[in-house]
């Protein structure tokens, strides 16, 4: 994949989640919301202050983040649906 996102921008791919609850259930296709869980694939190079010095990004690529259930806007990328987001979209990183 040749893509680079730009200043504070992450491109993100969704993790999917499991088709069961803990207690044995299978959800159905229709009733199953967008996982919220994804991996950092790229990150653009960080926003800039007014003086023009560059704010460095809290994420890095390979990292496990929890987004916002309304974050980024769905791109086809080489066939495959991710996330191109802010980085203050990002809640946290999963350790």
């Amino acid at each position: 994949m040749a893509f680079k996102p730009l200043h504070d921008r992450v491109l993100v791919r969704r993790v999917e989640t499991d088709d069961t609850t803990k207690g044995g259930l299978i959800i159905p296709e229709t009733a199953k919301e967008k996982p919220q869980e994804g991996e950092v694939l790229a990150t653009g190079d960080g926003a800039r202050k007014d003086s023009g010095e560059r704010i460095e990004m809290a994420v890095k690529t390979g990292d496990k983040v929890l987004f916002g259930k309304w974050s980024g806007t769905e791109v086809t990328i080489d066939g495959e649906e991710l996330l191109i987001m802010k980085e203050s979209d990002i809640l946290g990183v999963v350790a």
